[in-house]
């Protein structure tokens, strides 16, 4: 068996997926994240808040979680405070002597006037000039966030369509595929973005949810055009959110995420009836 690696954030989105793979490459795996659980073969769990590490248990647990880890494979992230967050295990990473420091960060991070955004680059350069061996990759919005989005526009009498507005959605999978690609890899500084196979419009991605939850038929909805106003609009207009040269691709359509949502959908309610 391989070193351990400590995965923050493991139990969310990205992590669900990162975990099972590092483990069928042959790693253990530690989990550093806000809820203690049980452990399960090869996964080890340690409750910490890594917004919280000046506090002593805090910081006792995060330094416990990575002792004995070679590489840290940084996932955890929220709607405030990664900055923060990714400076504090970067100094407990650095008192134990990682020796490789996987990040994982959003497409357009310095160039969206937008507070999450301009988290994400702090964290990246806090990643930067940790003196680590580091890699960072950006990714686009995942499709599960594009779902959180859809679902309560689709329940609007019209279809909303922000002007200059587009997207790349990837897919969790791809993403996390690539994350542990780089983790067994030397440290490469910033890779490539990676982002979606296709570029929607959001009215697109309502539309394409409406369709693949109903009867398949394309909805009959009217399309209303709106601004998005201010420096985000510009920005958006500007397609800084996007990576449209050089980027790595994932496999995942919108399209794809939607059938398999929907059959599991069919499958548990099967299932529910059953029972």
């Amino acid at each position: 068996m391989t070193s351990s690696i400590l995965v923050t954030g493991g139990t969310g989105t990205l992590g669900r997926f990162v975990t099972p793979l590092l483990r069928a490459a042959g790693h253990d795996v530690r989990v550093l994240s806000r809820h203690s659980r049980a452990p399960e073969e090869g996964v080890e769990y340690v409750a910490a808040d890594l917004l919280k590490a000046e506090e002593a248990a805090a910081g006792k647990a995060i330094e416990s979680a990575l002792d004995g880890a070679g590489t840290v494979l940084h996932l955890a992230g929220g709607p405030k405070g990664d900055d923060e967050a990714t400076r504090n295990l970067v100094r407990a990473a650095s008192r134990v002597g990682v020796r490789h420091f996987v990040h994982i960060s959003v497409i357009g991070a310095d160039r969206m006037p937008i507070g999450y955004f301009r988290a994400k680059s702090g964290a990246e350069r806090v990643v930067a000039e940790s003196g680590l061996p580091w890699t960072t990759l950006r990714a686009a919005q995942f499709h599960d966030l594009i779902l959180t989005v859809t679902r309560p526009m689709a329940k609007l009498p019209v279809i909303l369509a922000p002007g200059g507005l587009r997207l790349q959605p990837v897919d969790a999978r791809d993403v996390a595929a690539r994350l542990v690609e780089l983790a067994m890899g030397e440290p490469a500084g910033r890779v490539a973005d990676l982002a979606g196979p296709k570029l929607y419009r959001l009215d697109e991605l309502t539309r394409g949810y409406l369709q693949a939850r109903g009867d398949g038929r394309p909805p009959r909805r009217p399309t209303v055009p709106v601004r998005i106003p201010g420096k985000v609009g510009r920005a958006y207009r500007a397609e800084d959110n996007l990576a449209l040269d050089g980027a790595d691709v994932g496999a995942r359509t919108w399209e794809d995420f939607l059938a398999e949502r929907m059959a599991e959908r069919v499958a548990e309610r099967v299932a529910g009836s059953r029972g």
